[in-house]
């Protein structure tokens, strides 16, 4: 069996089969925003072994935290684990948290970041610093503190609209 074998229930390789399995995992936060949406994913490997006279094979999914002290690491884990592992393709997943490259925005997708804005008033900082509120579209966004509801997040504020806004780091 090859690495790109097909997974004949959906006609997917096995390798699609596992991503979308990832792709499957909402973010604990965000709960209809996808991990691989949030940019989380940095491998994704599919490796056929033969342990104990029997075929079988091992997903090996490693993955990159949007802050090194996130509570949910371990939640994140299980559930691709749990996910990947449903697949009648895979025996088995590794999943790994690695250390670089360092998550950054840029990792988010434009369905995300929408996402993000629309339904839970987060937002990214722009490249040149600034601020666009979410309610708004007011560029006058001022940060109020680094401390924000989670480590990951700071709080501005709007003083157009006068709502508070939270900016993901």
């Amino acid at each position: 069996m090859t690495a790109t074998a097909t997974f004949a229930a959906s006609g997917l390789s096995v390798e699609s089969a596992v991503r979308a399995a990832v792709a499957a995992v909402n973010d604990p936060e965000y709960p209809d925003v996808s991990i691989l949406d949030l940019g989380l994913l940095e491998s994704l490997r599919v490796e056929f072994v033969t342990e104990h006279g029997a075929e079988g094979a091992v997903a090996h999914v490693g993955l990159i935290p949007t802050f090194s002290g996130c509570p949910a690491l371990k939640m994140i884990a299980d559930d691709v684990q749990q996910s990947v592992e449903s697949l009648e393709c895979i025996d088995r997943c590794v999943v790994s948290w690695l250390a670089g490259p360092v998550w950054d925005s840029s990792r988010l997708s434009a369905p995300a970041q929408s996402r993000l804005a629309e339904e839970y008033t987060v937002v990214l900082r722009r490249k040149d610093g600034s601020l666009l509120c979410p309610v708004c579209g007011s560029d006058a966004v001022v940060d109020q503190a680094m401390a924000g509801p989670t480590r990951c997040r700071s709080v501005a504020w709007c003083p157009s609209c006068r709502n508070p806004v939270e900016v993901m780091r």
